[in-house]
């Protein structure tokens, strides 16, 4: 079997739909199954995440001729790249960031697209007008011509049916697993590296993800004002306008000396992170999947995350959640769940037998053998 897949994330995102796509294809190559892959990108991206790729026979990059322009690369990722595909013999091309290109249905060859949630259609409001339409729109074209999908998670498979208007039978849960990075536990030189590096507290709590309205980490600093004086918050993440919003609250509220924030944190510093955090808290609002909550559970921490989304299918019933909008519930969920607590370490050992579920080479035999029921 040949099969292409859309790579532009892989080589250019650092978290979210590149961890996503390079895990994937990383676990495929593990299987060993004899297939060649051809990874798709309109430029080489970034070295550190392409390098990140296992060298392997049969597995190439691919990438158009005589696109120097964004705009020229744009329109081969989303039409001239069918072209390529039937040039180099490809059965099936699968989607890994919920896109597909024009006429791929009309091409012969077989499609797949994972689809990681519809955020921007049940909550609109957190993101620009424009980019909500174009991202509805972009879905609504990509289900017509899917042959099949992959939801990451029950609840993004009900928002697919819902929004989408299309019969389950067309969609398989298969759900996104932890990069390998998070099944070996950093030793002490590693963690004390990182310690000092990022000038840690001795104790905290830590949240991981991109700083934006949406993962509504305000909800942990305010929890903070309710929680022990010798306990920090570390976030790590990409900022946005909204982190001006929580830096403020921590200026009024005299919590500067007890809130980290870092960004441009390398992935293989984050075992480390996690290892020394005390409990890990994921206050978004609404998620596909929630990919921090497995990490977290795999280094051995207690999470504390919110209602009303995904969260609870990644997390399992061991984990705590609180509303999205209650911090208290949230100081007293951490409070269940810190060092010394009771039943904190049963706590963890169930969600680690739970998170078992999404273990990489499991996902990536499920995915090749959808695409042999394809083809």
């Amino acid at each position: 079997m040949i099969i292409g897949y859309d790579a532009k994330r892989i080589v250019r995102n650092t978290t979210g739909l590149g961890s996503y796509g390079r895990t994937l294809v990383n676990d495929i190559i593990r299987l060993n199954r004899g297939m060649r892959l051809n990874l798709y990108a309109p430029d080489k991206g970034r070295d550190n995440l392409r390098e990140q790729i296992l060298s392997a026979p049969g597995l190439s990059f691919c990438y158009p001729k005589d696109c120097y322009l964004p705009f020229d690369k744009a329109i081969w990722r989303t039409h001239g790249i069918v072209k390529d595909l039937k040039k180099d013999g490809v059965q099936l091309y699968h989607g890994l960031s919920g896109e597909l290109p024009w006429g791929i249905h009309k091409s012969g060859i077989r499609s797949v697209v994972t689809i990681h949630d519809l955020i921007f259609l049940r909550y609109p409001e957190f993101y620009n007008w424009i980019d909500a339409k174009i991202y509805a729109w972009k879905f609504r074209h990509t289900i017509r011509q899917a042959d099949h999908i992959i939801a990451i998670s029950e609840c993004t498979k009900r928002d697919i049916m819902e929004y989408g208007h299309i019969d389950g039978s067309r969609i398989s849960v298969i759900y996104q697993s932890c990069a390998p990075r998070f099944d070996s536990f950093p030793d002490a030189g590693q963690q004390e590296r990182v310690r000092m590096l990022y000038g840690l507290p001795k104790r905290f709590i830590l949240n991981v993800g991109t700083i934006e309205r949406r993962k509504n980490v305000l909800l942990a600093v305010k929890a903070l004002t309710e929680l022990p004086e010798d306990m920090s918050l570390v976030i790590v993440g990409r900022q946005t306008s909204y982190t001006n919003e929580v830096l403020e609250y921590i200026s009024t509220h005299g919590l500067s000396h007890r809130v980290f924030l870092l960004h441009g944190v390398p992935d293989d510093h984050l075992p480390a992170l996690y290892a020394q955090a005390e409990v890990f808290v994921y206050p978004s609002v609404y998620e596909g999947f929630g990919i921090p909550i497995i990490e977290a559970v795999s280094c051995g921490l207690p999470v504390v995350a919110c209602t009303g989304s995904c969260l609870e299918e990644a997390g399992g019933p061991d984990c705590l959640y609180v509303a999205s909008d209650d911090d208290e519930a949230m100081a007293g969920a951490i409070l269940q769940v810190v060092r010394g607590a009771e039943g904190r370490e049963e706590r963890v050992r169930r969600s680690q037998e739970y998170i078992r579920r999404f273990e990489g080479n499991d996902v990536a035999a499920q995915v090749v053998d959808l695409y042999h029921s394809l083809l």
